[in-house]
């Protein structure tokens, strides 16, 4: 899993080299959220399942230019593109199987929505 403030170059070429069939999953968190703590470690866990997607776990107070559009109501919002645009954004209940089910079913029959910016536009801006 990658982190912005940790990461940026990893996540800049990891952007920039996706394929077609390859998904960026980002959930969007804070520090103080105790939710998130707990849901991290199952995040990371899943980027070890799913190799071929790339993961980045984004804290919203470090890093403000990398919000989407919409407000984030809730912990953690996850956002799923691909390279043709959103696949999925919204609050997930915290549990791995959750996320693990939304990308199986995703990657059987993917359904876009227009509702979430293109994520890595946000890091492309935020990084210059």
């Amino acid at each position: 899993m990658l982190y912005p403030e940790k990461n940026r170059t990893e996540l800049l070429q990891g952007l920039e080299a996706l394929q077609a069939d390859q998904f960026v999953v980002v959930c969007y968190c804070a520090a103080w959220c105790k939710t998130c703590a707990g849901f991290e470690p199952q995040m990371a866990q899943l980027a070890a399942n799913y190799p071929q997607h790339l993961f980045v776990w984004v804290d919203i107070e470090e890093h403000e230019t990398l919000l989407i559009d919409e407000d984030i109501e809730d912990f953690p919002t996850i956002l799923i593109q691909n390279k043709k645009g959103t696949l999925f954004y919204g609050p997930l209940l915290p549990f791995a199987e959750h996320l693990d089910r939304l990308l199986q079913q995703i990657s059987k029959q993917p359904t876009f929505t227009h509702t979430a910016a293109d994520f890595n536009a946000l890091v492309v801006a935020a990084a210059k």
